[in-house]
C-alpha cells in the first residue's frame, strides 16, 4: 500500500479536506494535492506531523496498510460542514491584538506619566531628570509586549501559510460594527480629554490637565488600535497573501513550486520590499526632521526661557513622531500588501 493511499483513506475518514490538514500542518493546499497524486513526497518533519495528526507510527504511514482502519480509531472526526478554525487563528488573532494595542498604548500612557513628572518637578521643585523614568519604563514594558507579540506573530504565519476562510459574514459584520464603534468612542474620547486642557489653559495645573489628555488619548489609541486589528484580522484572504510575502527567501527556495513561478515570487518580494522601504524610510525620516524642528523651536522658545513655567516638556514631539512613524509603517504595509 503506498503513502498515498493510507493518506488519502485517513483524510477521508475523518471528512478532512486538503485545506484542513494543509493547515495542520502548515504547508499549502497544492502541497496536499501533489503528495496525494504522487508528484512530490513530504519532508521528514510534514511525516512525523502526519503521524501526530491521524495518530499512527511512521512506518505504518509509509509502508503499511492503513486503509481499514476503523473510523473511530485515532484522532476525532471532523464534521462536514462550513470551514472551522482548526489552527487556533481566532484565539491567536485576538491574543495578538491585546499585545500590540496594549504595547502602543502602554507608550502613551508614559509619556503622560513624564508630563505629570514634568509637572510636579515644576511645582515641589522636585529634579527635572523625573520625567524620564516613566518613559523609560513604559518603553521597558512596551517592548515586553510588542516584541514576544511579533515573533509569535511571525512563527503562527509559518507554521499556517494558509488559513481557510472560516468567518461568517454575520462575524465580518460584527468586527466591522465593532470598529465604527471603537473609532467613534476613541475620537469622542480625545475631544473630552482636550475640554480639561482647555479649561486650564494657562492655570498653575494646566501640566495635571495635559497629564490627563495623554492618558485619555492612550486609552482611545487603545481602542481604535485593537478593533482595528481585528478588523482587519478577519480578512483571511490579505491574512494569505501577507504570509506569502512575510516568507523568507529560503522558505520560497524550499516550496514546492516551478522553477518559473520561484523566480517571479522571487523578483517580486525583492522589488516590492525596496520599494517598500523607500518610501517608509522617507516619510519617517520628514516626520522625525519635522520633529526635531518643533522640538528645538519649542525649547529655545518656550516660556521656561522667560523665567515663568512651561506647560509641556520640549521633548514630546519626539515620542509622538516616533508613534506617527508606527503608524505610517504599519499603513504603508497594509497598503503595498493589499495592492500584492
Amino acid at each position: 500500500m503506498s503513502f498515498r493511499d493510507n493518506l488519502q483513506h485517513l483524510r477521508a475518514m475523518r471528512n478532512m479536506t486538503q485545506e484542513q490538514l494543509a493547515m495542520l500542518l502548515g504547508v499549502s493546499r497544492q502541497s496536499v494535492t501533489k503528495w496525494e497524486a504522487e508528484k512530490s513526497y513530504p519532508e521528514m518533519d510534514k511525516l512525523i506531523k502526519i503521524c501526530h495528526v491521524f495518530d499512527c507510527s511512521l512506518d505504518e504511514l509509509v509502508q503499511g496498510d492503513l486503509t481499514g482502519r476503523a473510523s473511530d480509531s485515532g484522532a476525532a472526526a471532523l464534521v462536514s460542514g462550513p470551514p472551522t478554525d482548526v489552527c487556533g487563528y481566532d484565539e491567536h488573532l485576538r491574543l495578538f491584538a491585546n499585545r500590540i494595542s496594549s504595547g502602543v498604548a502602554v507608550i502613551i500612557a508614559g509619556v503622560a506619566l513624564g508630563t505629570l513628572a514634568d509637572f510636579l518637578a515644576g511645582s515641589y521643585g522636585f529634579s527635572d531628570e523625573l520625567s524620564a523614568i516613566p518613559i523609560l519604563g513604559a518603553v521597558a514594558l512596551s517592548l515586553a509586549f510588542l516584541i514576544p507579540a511579533g515573533m509569535e506573530h511571525t512563527a503562527f504565519k509559518r507554521s499556517h501559510p494558509y488559513v481557510e476562510d472560516f468567518y461568517t459574514q454575520a462575524e465580518k459584520g460584527t468586527a466591522r460594527h465593532d470598529l465604527a464603534v471603537a473609532l467613534v468612542a476613541g475620537v469622542g474620547l480625545i475631544l473630552v480629554g482636550c475640554i480639561p486642557s482647555a479649561l486650564m489653559d494657562g492655570s498653575a495645573f494646566e501640566g495635571g490637565a495635559d497629564t490627563l489628555f495623554m492618558a485619555i488619548v492612550a486609552v482611545a489609541v487603545w481602542m481604535i488600535v485593537r478593533w482595528s486589528m481585528l478588523y482587519h484580522g478577519h480578512d483571511l484572504s490579505a491574512y494569505n497573501r501577507e504570509a506569502l510575502w512575510d516568507a523568507e527567501v529560503e522558505d520560497i527556495m524550499a516550496a514546492q513550486i516551478d522553477e518559473d513561478r520561484r523566480e517571479r515570487l522571487l523578483a517580486a518580494k525583492r522589488g516590492r520590499a525596496a520599494r517598500k522601504g523607500e518610501v517608509t524610510g522617507g516619510i519617517c525620516g520628514l516626520i522625525m526632521l519635522a520633529s526635531t524642528i518643533v522640538a528645538l523651536v519649542w525649547l529655545f522658545s518656550s516660556p521656561a526661557q522667560t523665567g515663568s513655567q512651561a506647560s509641556m516638556p520640549f521633548w514630546l514631539p519626539w515620542p509622538i513622531g516616533g508613534i506617527s512613524c508606527g503608524v505610517v509603517s504599519i499603513v504603508i504595509d497594509l497598503v503595498w500588501k493589499n495592492d500584492a
